[in-house]
């Protein structure tokens, strides 16, 4: 039965794409959902995206997970890598603010457009479409140079602190400068100047 394998292979609030679910074609999985749905065993987000419903331990609704549909939606998509987190979310993230940001950033091979926004059960989600296309091989390389795009902007530490932060953020992620060199081209000159001022200039060289 659907429901039990629902139950059985996701999480509460996790989003559930009908791509996700075993069926005999896309309009007997949208007629079955349809039915829990109406059965109060589902709901529905969007066309095509549901979730099991719940309670908090408050007695509260549940929600979805606004980041697991982020994560579903643009970071992996069937399994292969196609987004990152960016912005202020990123530099949050890695310890180089404390601004807690109000949405989430991502760029994504998903993106239609150069800059969408959309809300998420509430939550502002903004795309980005990338400088080139995002794989598992220039992941790490492109999200660097956008952290390095916004740094000045966005970073509370200066000096000796930013370096250190720098460096521990180039180690945590095994970042490879030979690959993030392919790509410098593709962004503007203030990336340079923030390398540099970052200490990690002797990487490029």
């Amino acid at each position: 039965m659907l429901y039990d394998y629902i139950i059985e292979n996701f999480s509460l609030g996790e989003p559930i794409f009908l791509s996700e679910l075993p069926g005999k074609s896309k309009n007997y999985l949208r007629q079955e959902m349809k039915k829990l749905v109406d059965e109060g065993r589902m709901e529905r987000l969007y066309n095509g995206v549901y979730f099991v419903p719940y309670k908090t331990i408050l007695g509260t609704k549940g929600k979805i997970s606004v980041e697991k549909y982020v994560e579903k939606k643009f970071l992996s998509i069937d399994g292969k890598i196609a987004g990152y987190i960016t912005g202020l979310h990123l530099a949050n993230l890695y310890g180089f603010t404390t601004q807690n940001p109000s949405c989430i950033e991502v760029c994504s091979n998903n993106a239609t457009t150069k800059q969408r926004k959309i809300s998420i059960d509430g939550m502002k989600v903004i795309i980005y479409k990338p400088v080139t296309e995002i794989t598992r091989y220039n992941k790490d390389a492109l999200q660097f140079l956008d952290m390095m795009t916004y740094l000045d902007k966005y970073s509370e530490l200066k000096g000796e602190s930013l370096k250190e932060k720098l460096n521990d953020y180039k180690k945590k992620r095994n970042l490879d400068f030979n690959i993030v060199k392919k790509y410098l081209y593709l962004y503007p000159d203030c990336v340079y100047r923030n390398i540099y001022n970052g200490g990690l200039m002797s990487e490029l060289v």
